[in-house]
């Protein structure tokens, strides 16, 4: 019974990573927030808000994206 919302949330979670755009606000599972300027197959590359530093990053590390698009479902 376990193993269903786990799944549920590893797709949540593949599809965010899928869906990323150019320009979207994420925030990294280590705390980075940055916006991104480009993607790649399995990295991207963000700018630090804070410092304007460019960062590459792995794909999987991104936790959240706080840029909100029209074409969302709101909930």
């Amino acid at each position: 019974f376990m193993i269903r919302p786990q799944k549920k949330k590893q797709k949540e979670e593949q599809k965010l990573r899928e869906n990323l755009q150019i320009g979207d606000e994420i925030v990294t599972i280590g705390g980075i927030y940055g916006k991104v300027i480009s993607l790649k197959e399995d990295s991207i590359v963000i700018q630090s808000i804070s410092d304007h530093a460019k960062l590459t990053i792995a794909r999987w590390a991104i936790q959240t994206n706080l840029t909100v698009h029209d074409d969302a479902p709101i909930k």
